[in-house]
């Protein structure tokens, strides 16, 4: 424990990420002062959300500034402590960044338990991912058994979350996914009723005959043509819900917004927005439901666990836009 390894940003991406963006930085180990804990960092959580914060533009959380620590969620060890609900040794999950080690504030951490499920799992089905899939779905999108309910991204981290559980619910499920095999993957593994292969297919026309009777609920992940798309074919009184817009985070000029969108009028449909913070009161129960349906086998918990080191950012970074992952991309550098 003598140096800790960063990855920082260098500039403003314009467009999808390069090298050069990032700057890799080599400093002394942070020492953590009253109610604070070191974590040595074993597992970092890669995002798309992560790629808004890379932006100066008003959002929900500041953007990231420049020469700051990338911000990332991450699960790690607890090599030194100034507080006794996190002794030396406990895993823990909290906003570490992108970095080796990470002084926290022993208030914004999780403790891993073991019982409910992995590491890795606390970044994923019951981590961020879990509770935006969770809340998105029962709080937001509101589904009803016998709904159909159409997921974009759906072999995602979110996504693929959202279908199983909307598949619990007495959904019929239909996902958008890119390529056959990860339509497959959304089918045969995960139990979605029907999918979409955007790539593949002419998304509008596949979507109605994946939906003859209309969609119900629509949770967007990608935003894009393919909510262009899921408007024209909307049900009476459907709910759109707004989770992410994977497909236009990289343009370079601002995008429009949807053409379709007096099907909402037509239709006497809405489309909300949220944010999972807004819930983290709830975080406990959820979290403990999502853990007996992972452990009854009724939720598979899909994950890309990519072995490297922090200077290994960049490049699984861009497996979120590449389609290069299934389900949670975490860089492990536990080792």
């Amino acid at each position: 424990m003598t140096s800790n390894t960063s990855v920082r940003l260098a500039r403003r991406p314009i467009g999808m990420p390069v090298a050069d963006d990032f700057r890799i930085d080599i400093a002394d180990v942070p020492v953590p002062g009253p109610g604070q804990v070191l974590v040595r960092v074993t597992l970092i959580s890669l995002d798309p959300a992560m790629r808004g914060w890379l932006d100066d533009r008003p959002s929900y959380l500041p953007p990231i500034g420049l020469d700051e620590v990338i911000r990332a969620g991450g699960v790690g060890e607890v090599v030194a402590s100034n507080e006794s609900r996190f002794p030396i040794g406990c895993l823990v999950q909290g906003n570490t960044g992108v970095q080796e080690y990470a002084v926290l504030d022993a208030s914004s951490l999780t403790r891993v338990d073991p019982t409910l499920g992995t590491p890795s799992m606390y970044l994923g089905v019951l981590g961020m991912t879990g509770m935006t899939a969770y809340f998105g779905l029962f709080e937001h999108g509101r589904p009803r058994a016998g709904d159909t309910v159409l997921v974009s991204a759906a072999a995602g981290a979110v996504g693929s979350i959202v279908g199983q559980l909307a598949h619990i619910n007495g959904c019929r499920v239909v996902g958008v996914a890119g390529g056959a095999d990860k339509c497959a993957y959304a089918t045969d593994t995960l139990g979605f009723d029907a999918a979409v292969d955007y790539k593949g297919d002419t998304v509008r026309t596949a979507i109605h005959d994946a939906c003859p009777d209309g969609i119900d609920l629509y949770f967007d992940n990608v935003g894009g043509a393919v909510l262009n798309a899921a408007l024209t074919n909307l049900s009476m009184h459907a709910r759109i819900v707004i989770c992410g817009a994977i497909s236009q985070y990289n343009a370079e000029q601002a995008t429009p917004g949807p053409s379709n969108y007096m099907a909402l009028l037509v239709r006497r449909a809405t489309m909300t927005g949220f944010l999972v913070f807004d819930h983290a009161a709830e975080f406990r129960t959820a979290r403990r439901r999502l853990a007996r349906w992972v452990a009854d086998g009724r939720i598979t918990a899909p994950e890309t666990l990519v072995p490297g080191s922090v200077t290994d950012f960049h490049s699984v970074f861009l497996r979120l836009f590449t389609g290069d992952n299934v389900g949670k991309l975490i860089l492990d550098i536990s080792a």
